[in-house]
């Protein structure tokens, strides 16, 4: 039953990805949709499991919160490093942004669709209705995570091929998260400090690149109200869910 529904969640992952891409004409509405569901699945979803999961404070403060700061610099420096050596070896840039920085927010997107698959199969060793719960969640917000990959990868500048073959990629992690749960359980407190971090990472390419990068050109109010509606959207995934 895992593997069947994370298999709706790879259909709904393309599906995104496959939105995106239609509608180039209207980019920052695109990138006004995406930074907001961005926002909504960092705020409503990931860290509060984040903070339900990893439980434990460090010097008074949540592990996972923690986490998430680590995470938000963390990407803030990678960035910063690589659009330095690219310039020290002479390499172009897509409006001043180095490639490797989408294609590894790609990447950090499989990750997290891969734990979307492991948390499916967990659920549904606990119970069926855990199971159904968590599995609504994860296939209704794989829409946003398969029109994120493609949008990050390519607002980078990379070839249409390359984010293709990242939205795949994330199209299936989650069924491969499924399969794993057969054979490995992930300890909950390691869970909830990976979703801490990913959501800090997640924060900022919504606030310090998306959601910049829709105003730019585009400083409409429709962009505005694509962003509260993207996360809107991931208020009401979240509401149904519970």
């Amino acid at each position: 039953m895992a593997v069947f529904v994370a298999l709706g969640a790879f259909l709904m992952t393309l599906a995104g990805g496959w939105t995106a891409q239609r509608v180039t004409d209207r980019r920052h509405l695109v990138l006004g949709l995406a930074g907001g569901l961005m926002l909504g699945v960092v705020g409503l979803d990931l860290l509060p499991e984040a903070l339900h999961a990893a439980g434990t404070e460090v010097f008074g403060v949540p592990a996972a919160l923690l986490l998430f700061v680590a995470g938000f610099l963390l990407a803030h420096l990678v960035e910063r490093l690589l659009a330095l050596r690219q310039a020290a070896h002479g390499a172009e840039e897509h409006n001043g942004r180095t490639p490797e920085v989408g294609l590894t927010a790609a990447a950090a997107m499989v990750g997290h669709s891969a734990m979307d698959g492991v948390a499916i199969g967990a659920a549904f060793q606990v119970g069926g209705g855990m199971g159904a719960a968590v599995a609504l969640a994860v296939v209704a917000h794989d829409f946003a995570d398969g029109f994120n990959t493609y949008t990050i990868t390519s607002l980078y500048g990379n070839a249409r091929r390359k984010a293709v073959a990242m939205l795949f990629a994330d199209a299936a992690a989650p069924v491969l998260g499924a399969l794993s749960t057969s054979f490995v359980t992930i300890p909950e407190q390691l869970l909830g400090g990976y979703l801490g971090f990913f959501g800090g990472a997640l924060l900022y390419l919504a606030a310090a690149e998306i959601l910049p990068e829709a105003h730019h050109e585009h400083p409409a109010r429709s962009t505005v109200l694509c962003t509260i509606a993207g996360a809107a959207f991931i208020w009401l995934v979240v509401g149904l869910a519970s």
